[in-house]
């Protein structure tokens, strides 16, 4: 008997993160709580909140994606999911620590970004003052 799968596609804005048939069903977390997806469910959307969506493949290997905010369509057997970020682990403790590791690389990135701002800022409150004494 053949056994019925999904096909599963991860869409971050400036790639695929994962295309990845032969899924045999997929968790994902929403605001409304955590929802599981089998071949046969009916097509769906879905809003997801930043979590772990956990998806089991022919194998029968569970893979871990930690996903920032994002969408999930379900229509037919194809599975959509875009997110602004999404990480990918094998095991929750790798996941973990590479969570970790991107918070913290994106805390000192937005550290860096309020830097600049700053520095634009009174830089533009300089000469505009400098332009009303004129």
């Amino acid at each position: 008997m053949t056994q019925i799968m999904m096909h599963l596609k991860i869409l971050l804005p400036s790639q695929v993160l994962l295309d990845k048939t032969n899924v045999m069903h997929l968790v994902a977390e929403t605001n409304e709580g955590a929802y599981g997806f089998l071949p046969n469910r009916l097509d769906c959307v879905a809003v997801l909140t930043p979590g772990i969506l956990t998806f089991t493949d022919l194998d029968e290997s569970e893979v871990f994606v930690a996903v920032n905010e994002g969408v999930l369509v379900k229509t037919g057997l194809d599975v959509l999911v875009s997110v602004r970020s999404a990480l990918i682990g094998s095991d929750l403790d790798t996941l973990r620590i590479a969570v970790e590791q991107d918070f913290l690389a994106l805390d000192e990135q937005a550290q860096q970004v309020r830097a600049i701002m700053a520095k634009l800022e009174s830089g533009f409150l300089h000469r505009y003052v400098n332009f009303q004494k004129i």
